[in-house]
């Protein structure tokens, strides 16, 4: 049972960091249907924002509380000027769109190693984050609470602003109809541009929030970007309440499998059944209802 309990926990916590880097993901990609390579690189920079701001500050725990809303403005500007620049541009043509994201995260990567250098950087822990509880035998580390009641907060936060404010009422009108929403007066460039802030700024704020498990680098994006899109895609495109109930399912099977087997082992377990999901059922676990006749 504590077996049991333990690969739970580590499944959750798995679950909330892929929640975290999914959640810009799934209104950028379910809005505008962009396919954004670069979301790992605003991820990197929320990431770095957190190591810039400790050398000065000191205090672990103030510069990881300051880090959150800088990041959120460093990495959603970014993803604002990206948009303005180049995708408003390729609108319609998501496989235009990978390609030029692919360009431009491998152009900040570069950056990111001319700025920080190649290896890989260590941020200090808050001590209130360090250290474990123990609850019924199993150990539950501060880091990964915390993580998972942050991945929470956010998507309370995301879920409020999209029910019951007119910037989220705009943003889900564009999702059900473009045109419909272009026609009824809605200016739809310009909530794209503050859904794309808003989905990178998202991505800033889960780098902050992996400098507590592990360094950080130029690739840390890349390495989480694949089972974002993963979790988008399976959660239906668009849908947070999909993308919520995928990372926590591919987080246990992941925790589960690579307990029984190997790492690799699991990965390739898991793909093969998100594939055989996909056969099953294109669409995702939700669709988004539309006004549309076709």
């Amino acid at each position: 049972m504590t077996v049991i309990l333990n690969q739970s926990f580590t499944g959750v916590s798995i679950g909330a960091v892929l929640l975290l880097i999914a959640l810009g993901l799934t209104l950028t990609f379910g809005q505008m249907g962009v396919i954004n390579m670069a979301h790992g690189e605003f991820i990197m920079a929320g990431a770095y924002t957190t190591y810039v701001l400790q050398k000065p500050i000191g205090d672990a725990g103030i510069s990881l509380l300051l880090a959150l809303p800088v990041a959120f403005l460093v990495a959603g500007s970014m993803g604002a000027l990206l948009e303005w620049l180049l995708i408003r541009r390729l609108y319609t043509r998501p496989l235009d769109t990978l390609l030029v994201t692919w360009g431009v995260s491998l152009m900040l990567q570069q950056l990111a190693r001319d700025i920080f250098g190649a290896p890989n950087v260590q941020t200090t822990a808050p001590g209130l984050l360090t250290g474990s509880v123990s609850v019924a035998g199993v150990n539950l580390a501060n880091s990964r609470l915390f993580i998972l009641g942050f991945a929470l907060l956010c998507v309370a936060g995301l879920a409020a602003i999209l029910r019951t404010t007119p910037l989220g009422r705009r943003i889900r009108a564009v999702v059900q109809n473009r045109d419909l929403a272009e026609v009824s007066g809605i200016a739809t460039g310009r909530v794209d541009r503050t859904t794309f802030f808003i989905g990178s700024g998202l991505a800033g704020m889960a780098g902050v929030a992996l400098t507590l498990i592990g360094p950080i680098g130029p690739t840390t994006g890349t390495n989480y970007i694949v089972d974002a899109f993963l979790v988008v895609v399976v959660g239906g495109i668009g849908r947070l309440r999909g993308a919520v109930i995928t990372a926590f399912v591919l987080g246990l099977l992941q925790s589960v499998l690579e307990y029984s087997t190997t790492v690799s082992v699991a990965k390739v377990v898991v793909l093969v059944g998100i594939v055989a999901f996909l056969q099953w059922r294109p669409q995702g676990l939700y669709t988004v209802r539309t006004r549309s006749l076709v």
